[in-house]
């Protein structure tokens, strides 16, 4: 059997849980560095989708976004394959949801993902009725 060199991780989507969960709390590069101890730069390239962050790095990001290391993880290393939706409490309804959008096979992934910001949009907007 060889050994395939690709990725286990799918930095794609590790990129954009940091950038959202780092827009939604307003913070810059430089910011979620500190906190992470993940370089600027690192952030940057991974939330670009050119990064191949390690082992450690990987860690310390899914410790800080609060999402399991699996959440990310490919199987067998193959990008298409679609994951089985997997539910975690502590993740926000918007998390959830997209993670049953980017399962369903009816949708193509421009869709699931405009559809996900769609609703993480409305669920803004609308999570708490009292305050406006």
């Amino acid at each position: 059997m060889a050994f395939k060199n690709e990725s286990l991780i799918n930095t794609i989507e590790l990129g954009r849980a940091i950038k959202r969960r780092r827009e939604e709390l307003k913070l810059s590069l430089r910011d979620v560095a500190d906190v992470t101890n993940v370089s600027a730069s690192t952030l940057s390239r991974i939330e670009n989708g050119t990064g191949k962050p390690d082992a450690d790095n990987i860690a310390r990001l899914t410790t800080w976004l609060d999402m399991p290391v699996d959440r990310v993880m490919r199987k067998n290393g193959n990008e298409e394959e679609i994951e089985p939706v997997i539910y975690y409490p502590h993740e926000a309804t918007p998390e959830i949801v997209e993670a049953h959008l980017r399962a369903d096979k009816n949708l193509t992934p421009e869709t699931a993902k405009a559809l996900s910001e769609l609703f993480r949009v409305a669920y803004t907007q609308f999570k708490n009725p009292g305050n406006k």
